[in-house]
């Protein structure tokens, strides 16, 4: 018998929601199926509500949280464009003690992400979240050496895609994050964040095109990337070995460091061209 996975979300019908069930059932050889479904509003970007998705999607649909938690294995916690959610949605969930995935962006401040942790290891529940982009294909094959500057391009709005590139760069660079500057054009925005060791990351915001990716060794070898594949099939299969083993696939301590990042980002966008220092 499959394992039944719980969706908990801000509303359902977003592209995570609506592509997760179908690629976690191929992933996973029919072994876990998203079975149980909570909304807590109609999609604004649609109108669909949350019982016509589940009818949709051939999934039950849960009156409350308690309810999802109770009859769920293990839980997918999405609200991926509106994180300020995640807070208040993951309340019961993290203290369930059950296995939680929480999708990005993980926390809209350092101190929820900071806090958030705390909530689910007072309560022994494993739990993680990650941007897809971190395990890409070409990310995950990189040799294991040290990494000194990365520089990072790629399509969307910094308010719900910088942590495609903020994910991937914290990963390489494994270093605490000291200060951020932004600096922008129409259609364009560039974030530089200054690591401890020397250790410098450029993320620029383009509006379209390819995630691209490009890195600077230690010793000297440069690796280029022109594109990210593969994202969401190594998301997905990282999140199905989770449900299977309790172990986390990131370091919280990195998903701390990226909550820093855009904190001091977002506040760097109000005055361009000024350092930003990360508390």
């Amino acid at each position: 018998m499959s394992k039944k996975i719980g969706f908990i979300d801000y509303y359902l019908d977003e592209w995570h929601a609506n592509n997760y069930p179908a690629w976690i059932e191929k992933a996973s050889g029919g072994a876990y199926t998203v079975a149980y479904a909570y909304g807590e509003i109609a999609s604004p970007l649609g109108g669909r509500t949350t019982e016509q998705w589940c009818a949709d999607m051939g999934v039950t649909q849960c009156a409350t949280i308690d309810e999802l938690i109770e009859k769920s294995d293990c839980i997918i916690l999405l609200s991926p464009d509106n994180p300020e959610m995640h807070w208040p949605l993951c309340q019961k969930p993290l203290r369930s003690g059950k296995r939680v995935y929480v999708d990005k962006t993980f926390a809209p401040t350092a101190q929820i992400a900071r806090d958030l942790f705390a909530l689910a290891e007072a309560h022994n529940t494993p739990m993680y979240s990650s941007s897809a982009l971190r395990f890409s294909k070409e990310l995950m094959e990189l040799p294991e050496k040290d990494a000194h500057f990365v520089l990072l391009s790629g399509p969307g709005k910094p308010e719900n895609y910088l942590i495609h590139q903020i994910e991937p760069m914290v990963a390489l660079l494994k270093e605490k994050a000291v200060r951020v500057q932004y600096n922008g054009v129409e259609g364009a925005a560039s974030y530089t964040v200054e690591f401890e060791n020397g250790k410098l990351g450029v993320a620029n915001l383009l509006v379209s095109g390819a995630f691209q990716t490009t890195v600077k060794f230690s010793d000297g070898e440069v690796v280029s990337i022109p594109e990210s594949t593969e994202t969401f099939d190594r998301l997905i299969a990282g999140m199905i070995r989770f449900f299977g083993t309790g172990e986390v696939q990131v370091d919280k301590n990195e998903t701390i460091t990226i909550a820093e990042i855009l904190e001091a980002a977002h506040k760097a966008e109000k005055v361009p061209g000024t350092w930003v220092v990360i508390a």
